[in-house]
């Protein structure tokens, strides 16, 4: 286990709370497949989000909106085999929560069951409060998703920071009252000013998770592939990359192909 927590306790939403509690700063990154999401666990991490960010990052869609039920569904069950502490958050894709809590109930119940995550992620505040309230009421953990909505970009027009203004901040506070009464354990803060983060996060006993939020929340949240530097050319302001996986996977790759192509690669102590 890994030597970055003391606590090798499975996470689940008490132990959100106790962190938040204990001013114990959360990490989170996405995950989309076992091997990646097993070494992350083994890692420290104490949450693994299988993101819908899944639709840029795996499959080169230009939005997270592609994303289906059934796709989300299977990388869920394959990110759940590798992970044995971190807490694992599967977002509802776009479309399976949209104001028909009955419908929006059938799916969540759906993916709990077939993929063994430990909640759900879902984008809104109060338009889908009474699908999120529907679904909390099941008995199914609900993490918001506050702030810069992907699955809402075609009416943003752009990824620009939101919440600037004092009617978007204003409408972003009452609806982290409304994910609060509703019963969510957490929200995720995406891309708005650090001080409206800090001020929400002191405005409420749900766990904030920051993505472009700044320092004051939570817990921080990232897309692996972003933080670890195999997409060249991403790098927004909030972004750290920790690695550049991009270089030392292409100088592996291109020694390969010599190898290959010089006949170095298999030898005689690799063949049989």
């Amino acid at each position: 286990m890994s030597t970055y927590t003391e606590d090798n306790r499975k996470v689940t939403t008490l132990r959100f709370s106790e962190m938040k509690q204990k001013g114990e700063k959360i990490s989170m990154l996405t995950s989309y497949d076992f091997t990646m999401a097993s070494i992350a666990d083994q890692a420290g991490l104490d949450a693994v989000l299988i993101g819908d960010s899944a639709s840029n990052v795996m499959v080169g869609n230009s939005t997270t909106l592609p994303m289906t039920l059934d796709q989300m569904i299977f990388m869920g069950r394959s990110v759940v085999n590798g992970v044995k502490r971190a807490m694992v958050v599967i977002d509802m894709p776009f479309g399976s929560c949209s104001g028909n809590p009955e419908k929006s109930l059938e799916a969540a119940i759906r993916m709990m069951k077939e993929t063994g995550a430990d909640a759900l992620k879902i984008e809104g505040g109060e338009e889908i409060i009474e699908d999120i309230r529907k679904i909390v009421n099941a008995g199914i953990p609900v993490m918001g998703h506050l702030g810069l909505m992907p699955q809402s970009i075609n009416k943003y027009g752009s990824y620009a920071i939101r919440a600037k203004d004092d009617k978007e901040s204003k409408k972003l506070l009452s609806d982290i009252r409304l994910l609060e009464e509703a019963g969510c354990f957490s929200v995720v803060l995406e891309k708005i000013p650090a001080k409206l983060a800090e001020e929400a996060t002191k405005s409420t006993t749900m766990a904030t998770i920051g993505i472009g939020a700044g320092p004051a929340t939570d817990g921080q949240v990232l897309v692996i592939h972003d933080m670890l530097g195999m997409n060249k050319g991403f790098s927004p302001k909030f972004l750290r990359k920790y690695a550049d996986l991009h270089t030392v996977m292409t100088d592996a790759i291109q020694t390969y192909v010599k190898d290959v192509k010089s006949n170095d690669f298999p030898n005689e102590k690799e063949s049989y």
